[in-house]
């Protein structure tokens, strides 16, 4: 059967099949469209340049751009000063800007459990949890504390007679120095601390006998352990390590409880962004997550990979911040409410 159409029929259904077509190419165009950023990219990292943090902020600047996860530039700006409290401070003011991303440690958690600041992880988008490390204890190589036993000996004569050195007062790798000393029987409100801007200074601090002994993560000190240039006492890892560190042994050999403390690396955004803004960065620190020198990197530093996002990162932070207060009200760092 053939239908004839009139001029203007003909003119009705061209215009049907266009809107069709707009209408199609809307939809193909929304289902593609995601949030990218469209400005410059910053990631602030809370001690200063050459530590640790630094190192690692870094590196996830590289893979997002070998990846081309981000087509914007992609900045590291270190924000050192007041026990990593400031990096926060000038973090938050950037709410809701999604260009800004803050590496951190737990010290956001014990800052905040401490009443050092008010702000907390509560006022962050938390966006991944990247990797965790242990802590360890380290001196000069040629100090006569040759095991964690005669540091705490040391201090139970003179609490002031040891010094140490660390990024901040709180932080996890002070937490678990000063539960590893309370638990044998040392009170660690009194203890001599120095504190530096980067774990690089305060190894570079320990090396030139500046101070006596540096709690640190493992990561921080590898290097200089591995050259010889330090010496660990113990880990607080619940078994040996493995590779170079097999022979360190561990503060719960010593019988000391460490439990309860993370020492784990975050990815936060600011708070008030959007969900599809959330994404993209979640999406981009899974990418990070699978790359394979990243993995590497994990496992030759005798660091635990653990990444989560989401609800299971809500979750964990909460009991990690539970964990965290419970911990260090014990050792009378923060006052139970």
């Amino acid at each position: 059967m053939i239908f004839k159409l009139g001029f203007r029929e003909l003119l009705s259904v061209l215009a049907a099949i266009g809107a069709l077509g707009i209408w199609g190419h809307a939809v193909a165009a929304e289902g593609k469209a995601a949030w990218q950023p469209q400005g410059p990219v910053e990631i602030v990292v809370p001690t200063g340049a050459g530590g640790e943090n630094d190192r690692v902020a870094r590196f996830i600047q590289r893979i997002f751009e070998q990846k081309k996860l981000v087509q914007t530039p992609v900045l590291v700006v270190n924000k050192s000063g007041g026990g990593q409290v400031l990096s926060l401070v000038y973090f938050s003011k950037k709410s809701p800007d999604p260009h800004f991303l803050l590496y951190a440690t737990g010290t956001v958690l014990s800052n905040q459990i401490s009443g050092r600041t008010k702000l907390g992880y509560h006022d962050l988008t938390p966006i991944a949890k990247l990797r965790c490390d242990n802590t360890a204890l380290t001196v000069a190589p040629d100090s006569d504390m040759k095991t964690i036993q005669d540091l705490i000996g040391r201090l139970k004569g003179n609490i002031r007679s040891v010094s140490f050195g660390g990024v901040s007062r709180g932080g996890a790798n002070n937490l678990v120095l000063a539960k590893a000393l309370r638990s044998g029987g040392v009170d660690p409100s009194g203890l001599k601390m120095i504190i530096f801007k980067t774990n690089a200074q305060s190894m570079t601090g320990v090396m030139g006998k500046h101070v006596d002994a540096v709690a640190s993560s493992v990561s921080a000190a590898f290097q200089n352990f591995k050259s010889g240039k330090l010496r660990i006492l113990a880990v607080s890892a619940p078994k040996r390590l493995t590779g170079i560190l097999a022979d360190v042994p561990t503060m719960a050999e010593a019988g000391l409880d460490v439990s309860g403390v993370s020492n784990c690396r975050y990815i936060y955004a600011t708070k008030g962004i959007t969900a599809a803004q959330r994404a993209f960065w979640e999406n981009a620190m899974a990418t990070v997550n699978k790359d394979e020198e990243w993995g590497a990197d994990i496992a030759q530093r005798n660091q635990m990979q653990d990444f989560r996002r989401g609800k299971d990162l809500e979750s964990d932070l909460k009991a990690t911040y539970d964990g965290t207060q419970a911990a260090m009200i014990d050792i009378g760092l923060a006052k139970a409410k």
